[in-house]
């Protein structure tokens, strides 16, 4: 084995009692890739817990490649460009925090980009008919919460590792009375395996 590739997911929050995150993260658990073995941390949705979880599991794992992902809005998979500095709820945490244009890192840069090959994960996945997008923002809630506290690790550890964030769609389960867009699970886990392969035989 090569080495390890780090997936992260997010633990249910709101009114679902499910996170696609996390779940299509699962499908891929143990799964190698290029040489590369998956391994799979759930992140809490709680705002204190966040950064801690995530850097206990790159300390534990020493990843060579790490992609975080969470669940976002609309139909299709978004790999995600940048990670900014600012925390600012649309609704609380599960622990009831609702942080209000709050920095995530006091002193922090503004953003970070990516350190994933997007564009070339984007064509892999469409190339897979996997309905996939390049994102430029990717919000101000957990996702974009764990995205910078990942790139900002990186930075001041002085780690040059591929690493980045994905969003993914809801489940269809969770949209049956809201009208909105949906993936199946095993779309999701379809994508992100396929982004996988693209980076692992990259790294």
């Amino acid at each position: 084995m090569k080495g390890i590739i780090l997936l992260t997911g997010f633990e249910p929050f709101g009114e679902s009692n499910i996170n696609p995150s996390i779940e299509a993260c699962r499908i891929l658990e143990g799964e190698e890739y290029n040489g590369y073995k998956i391994v799979v941390e759930e992140i809490p949705l709680r705002y204190d817990d966040v950064k801690p979880t995530l850097f206990n599991a790159i300390k534990n794992h020493k990843p060579s490649a790490i992609i975080c992902t969470g669940q976002g809005g609309g139909g299709i998979i978004n790999i995600e460009r940048v990670a900014i500095n600012v925390a600012d709820a649309r609704i609380p945490y599960n622990c009831g925090k609702q942080p209000k244009d709050k920095p995530i890192v006091e002193d922090g840069p503004v953003a970070y980009w990516t350190k994933v090959p997007f564009r070339k994960m984007l064509k892999a996945m469409k190339e897979a008919k996997v309905p996939t997008s390049i994102s430029n923002s990717a919000g101000t809630f957990g996702c974009n919460h764990v995205f910078y506290e990942l790139m900002h690790h990186l930075a001041v550890t002085e780690t040059d590792i591929p690493a980045g964030f994905i969003h993914v769609p809801a489940l269809p389960e969770q949209v049956l009375e809201k009208k909105t867009a949906s993936m199946t699970l095993e779309l999701i886990a379809e994508g992100l395996s396929v982004a996988v392969e693209m980076l692992s035989g990259s790294i």
